[in-house]
């Protein structure tokens, strides 16, 4: 992501029923006018509530760098798509394996 370029994710949890809309989840990333650093806002729209919350929050350049390194690292490894894509080869580990197998399994395993 450029300094000038912004992002925004959009979230219904009932998309597929007949609940679709009534709440709406969005985080957006805008750059500053000045391009010192971005503005990271998470709202939650509730028409069934007919509440509108917001929460804005003014980062600098150097706090995104961190964040976005940060996140780059940390996602694979919530998510679990480290187990998939970090596999080691089987010729070059001829050790076995020190983990206990129980703590591999995935929180969606359980």
């Amino acid at each position: 992501m450029g300094t000038r370029d912004s992002s925004e994710f959009f979230h219904d949890p009932s998309m597929l029923s007949s609940n679709a809309g009534q709440v709406r989840k969005s985080l957006s990333i805008k750059p500053n006018a000045d391009g010192s650093g971005y503005f990271i806002s998470l709202s939650v729209v509730n028409n069934n509530l007919k509440t509108n919350d917001r929460f804005t929050v003014p980062v600098t350049t150097a706090e995104f760098a961190v964040m976005r390194t940060a996140f780059s690292f940390a996602l694979p490894h919530i998510m679990g798509w480290d187990r998939f894509t970090n596999r080691p080869s089987e010729s070059i580990s001829q050790s076995p394996s020190k983990v206990v197998p129980q703590l591999m399994e995935a929180e969606w395993d359980r």
